[in-house]
């Protein structure tokens, strides 16, 4: 008897046929078409995206006066607790470059497939807000964001660090502990609420775009797959398809992200009106800068890593 669920009869339109796509131009056209069917589209991004903005993943920023550390001094509760200037002092100089930085084509594409489907989930690993700051609204952060500190000791609350607090680690009001950024570090573990609420949307969405990571730094790499096994059309954008799964609801794009999505949301969306008009600033937030609206985003159709960036932090 046929199933009378209609989230599975959605999925089933959504997914693309049994046998692989043999080229990227067939994948493309397949995930379009699966994007084009689907109500709830769960986006997973990764450093990738980040950088394609000039924003180096966190191995790469390691140059200059930081190459003689690792990792593990400048990005966990000990190091902050043993060298709190140091790490403040690093995080500063990431947080200064991610400011300079502008949202590339890849952020803007992701604001324009948001306001063409009834719902969109948009889950990032990064720590920039380069996703905000073009109009995506609601992001979930897995990995916190560089742009904000808070109490060392748990006090709740955050703040914004200013310029001019880039040398030291400020006290926070309530109990005069040190602030600390924002983020995940190694040995701390992914905010529940955060993942649990990605992990829904996995679970919950039709189709689901993996963007800009290797898809191999868990928790977030599962994922993918999770929403794969709850019968979802997984598509996956990346330069490089190493270590990435393989199968027949999995379409590998292989290219950079700001040239492929583009591509892919133009084909998925060609002469449909936006549905949605999420991409202004949420009321509270204040201005959003390099807001693009996405009534006026253009995409030309014809445009032609390591492990996520703030996943080891």
């Amino acid at each position: 008897m046929a199933s009378s669920d209609p989230l599975l009869e959605r999925r089933r339109v959504a997914s693309p046929p049994p046998t692989d796509p043999q080229t990227r131009a067939e994948a493309l056209s397949v995930a379009a078409r699966a994007l084009r069917a689907a109500e709830h589209v769960c986006v997973l991004s990764g450093a990738g995206v980040s950088a394609e903005s000039g924003i180096p993943t966190f191995r790469d920023a390691l140059t200059g006066l930081w190459s003689k550390f690792s990792p593990r001094e400048l990005a966990t509760p000990d190091a902050f607790a043993a060298h709190p200037t140091r790490v403040w002092q690093w995080y500063a100089a990431r947080r200064a470059m991610a400011r300079a930085a502008q949202p590339n084509a890849a952020h803007q594409a992701l604001v324009t497939l948001a306001s063409r489907v009834a719902h969109c989930t948009l889950v990032t690993q990064n720590v920039d807000d380069l996703h905000e700051r073009v109009g995506s609204r609601d992001v979930i952060s897995l990995h916190g964001s560089l742009m904000r500190a808070r109490c060392s000791a748990g006090c709740p609350g955050t703040m914004v660090p200013t310029e001019a607090q880039a040398a030291e680690p400020p006290r926070c009001h309530a109990c005069g502990a040190l602030m600390r950024p924002d983020v995940v570090w190694f040995g701390e573990q992914m905010p529940m609420a955060e993942f649990g609420a990605a992990r829904d949307a996995a679970v919950a969405c039709d189709v689901f775009l993996s963007v800009g990571t290797s898809n191999m730094v868990e928790p977030a790499a599962s994922l993918p797959w999770i929403s794969a096994t709850h019968g979802a059309t997984v598509i996956v954008v990346n330069p490089t398809m190493d270590g990435q799964r393989r199968g027949p609801s999995i379409l590998p794009i292989e290219g950079p992200a700001g040239v492929m999505l583009p591509r892919l949301i133009a084909e998925a969306f060609a002469g449909r009106r936006a549905r949605r008009h999420d991409a202004a600033a949420a009321p509270g937030r204040g201005p959003v800068a390099a807001t693009v609206p996405t009534a006026e985003l253009s995409i030309d159709p014809s445009a032609a890593e390591q492990p996520s960036d703030q996943a080891s932090e």
